[in-house]
């Protein structure tokens, strides 16, 4: 990742939201470090990300991606409830490639939805898997365990949102709800074979991997 292009991506307002604790004056990405760097080590061949208001997540781990130069690519499911940012395809890949990034598969549905599909029942193993759809307990534990089965030995599991509770007006006044994700991440806790880590830096994210045994 070079200067030019972290100044780029920074440089767009949209981008400087929802919580991963970045900001443009120091072109830091806050958060963004630790999902670039984990793409970095993993190198994972492929990655799915649920939700995402702006692309800010699916980008930054799309540029660990291509920056290891092994044709990884990025499974984006976000079915565009908060506005209609991500309604048009065309206009979501040209999004993506306004900052150099054609590998990312945007399927707007819910993770319900996209289960049903033939792009579930063929996608292939996972190396990271990042949760950052509707925020409550419920959803976070089924947005895992849809892909609990395709996860790979070594898959680490960010779920942003995920270390401590939360009002949320997002999808509109009459619609607010409580991040509940936390709770959650409390029973993964609870499991002898799973290792869960909190960064609370600004709206936090959890990360979840398998013990090594």
């Amino acid at each position: 990742m070079d200067n030019q292009w972290l100044q780029t991506f920074l440089a767009d307002p949209k981008l400087l939201r929802m919580g991963h604790g970045q900001s443009a004056s120091d072109m830091n990405l806050g958060l963004g470090w630790l999902y670039y760097a984990q793409v970095r080590i993993l190198k994972p061949k492929h990655i799915v990300c649920i939700g995402s208001w702006r692309g800010f997540a699916p980008m930054v781990l799309a540029k660990g991606l291509a920056d290891n130069a092994e044709d990884g690519r990025v499974s984006f499911i976000d079915p565009s409830m908060v506005d209609h940012f991500w309604a048009d395809a065309d206009k979501t890949r040209q999004w993506f490639a306004s900052f150099g990034l054609n590998n990312i598969d945007h399927f707007r549905c819910t993770t319900q939805e996209f289960v049903e599909t033939a792009a579930y029942r063929q996608m292939r193993e996972v190396g990271i898997l990042f949760v950052d759809g509707f925020h409550s307990a419920e959803q976070a534990r089924f947005d895992h365990e849809a892909f609990m089965h395709l996860l790979e030995p070594g898959a680490c599991v960010f779920f942003h949102d995920g270390v401590r509770k939360k009002n949320s007006g997002i999808y509109g006044a009459d619609k607010a709800y409580v991040h509940t994700v936390c709770d959650y991440i409390d029973e993964l806790r609870s499991r002898p074979d799973l290792q869960v880590f909190d960064f609370p830096l600004a709206d936090g994210v959890a990360v979840v991997s398998s013990r090594i045994k």
